[in-house]
């Protein structure tokens, strides 16, 4: 399995994030080349050499018709983090504005993607839209962004997305984020830190303020690790076959850097997500059917166990144990098919043996065989389900369809 871990112990900005995914790739100057030929109107970027505490990463430059702009990724905020112009300072230079009708214009229309690029990067950008509603009490499609700062988000959207498609993790982790302290100067007035897009776009995520005075996670960072991060939490067992560092512009005594690692799952273990959940108030009939709908619908494995409840009820402790690409899916599925009003999370290590099978004809029918080795063990066995069709149709016992079976196949 190829896993991406995300560091962002000192937060995320669309630049950095973009910057750290493009350390990873074995030629990144072409991708450059690649992002400016792309036909993002005005935009020109260019991959500089950073150093942030002793630490050689790289910095992401976007310039629009020729104007430095420094990650703009929310409509009116002067951010600390990268971003450095004011609000007024783009109605100086007469620029517009430009809502989701626009950027789906730039999208769909100006870039020559894949389609399925294009609809991650107008997710990510519809989950910027809809925090913008809520903080400013308007509708979505009322939501308006600055035109050069939204060239400027674009463009590091467009880049995180082609480049987390190039790269085509199977999970990405992300470590918890750091968001700083203190507070952040908008148009409308002083904001505490993480600004307020940036915060309901972290709901649900693990955050921390630290001793960093400033924003450390802007709006486009908190949407892009809200669309593309599939758990967040300390860094999962894995092979890194390359490390990168996408750099921020200003300097603290903590490296100002997204550190990105892409590597393997460590062989012969990997994460397995269980969840689980009480019910007192299901027949055995309803609970054979949930279990029946989550083997089918993606669970490795289910089961319950009888347990006491709350007023001394007799109940059932129903647990499924998922891959972590499945868990959404899976905890869908128990509250659907089951009475609970809550469904419990832990993420798990676990040791597999490698599995491979092989089949044979017998004068019986066909018969496989499962073997399992690792660890300094081997074993082997015949599938139920054929053991049994011999079983029925020879008139013998199980073990005696072993035997049968076992006749055919060379040792």
């Amino acid at each position: 399995m190829r896993i991406l871990y995300l560091d962002c112990g000192m937060g995320a900005a669309g630049d950095m994030l973009s910057a750290a995914l493009l350390e990873l790739l074995p030629d990144p100057d072409s991708f450059v080349a690649e992002i400016n030929a792309l036909g993002l109107p005005g935009v020109h970027v260019a991959r500089e050499r950073a150093v942030k505490c002793g630490i050689t990463g790289t910095h992401l430059s976007v310039t629009v018709h020729g104007q430095q702009e420094h990650s703009h990724d929310h409509h009116d905020h002067d951010h600390e983090h990268d971003h450095h112009h004011h609000h007024d300072h783009e109605h100086h230079h007469g620029h517009h504005h430009s809502g989701m009708d626009g950027i789906g214009h730039i999208v769909r229309d100006h870039l020559d993607l894949p389609e399925r690029v294009k609809e991650q990067i107008m997710a990510v950008y519809a989950l910027i839209a809809q925090a913008e509603s809520r903080v400013h009490g308007v509708p979505v499609e009322q939501v308006h962004f600055h035109e050069v700062g939204a060239l400027d988000a674009v463009a590091d959207i467009t880049m995180a997305c082609m480049l987390m498609d190039r790269l085509a993790p199977d999970e990405v982790v992300c470590s918890p984020v750091r968001v700083g302290t203190g507070q952040v100067r908008c148009a409308h007035g002083v904001l505490p830190v993480p600004a307020p897009a940036a915060a309901l776009l972290l709901e649900g995520v693990p955050i921390y303020g630290g001793d960093i005075q400033g924003e450390l996670c802007t709006p486009t960072g908190a949407a892009l690790l809200r669309h593309f991060v599939t758990r967040f939490g300390d860094m999962p067992v894995m092979r890194p076959s390359a490390v990168g560092y996408g750099c921020g512009q200003k300097d603290f005594p903590a490296a100002n850097c997204v550190r990105a690692m892409l590597g393997g799952a460590q062989e012969g273990g990997d994460e397995i997500i269980e969840l689980s959940c009480n019910v007192d108030d299901m027949t055995g009939e309803e609970l054979g059917f949930a279990m029946e709908q989550l083997l089918a619908g993606g669970a490795l494995d289910v089961y319950t166990v009888p347990i006491g409840m709350k007023k001394s009820r007799p109940g059932v402790l129903l647990r499924a144990m998922c891959a972590p690409a499945d868990r959404e899916a899976v905890a869908q599925l128990l509250f659907r098919h089951t009475t609970t009003l809550g469904v419990r999370e832990c993420a798990l290590r676990r040791r597999v043996l490698a599995r491979s099978s092989t089949a044979a004809d017998t004068p019986f029918g066909p018969v496989r065989r499962k073997r399992a080795a690792g660890c300094g063990v081997e074993r082997s066995k015949f599938e139920f389900d054929d053991l049994a069709a011999i079983a029925r149709s020879q008139g013998v016992s199980l073990r005696e369809a072993a035997e049968l079976a076992r006749q055919s196949f060379p040792e």
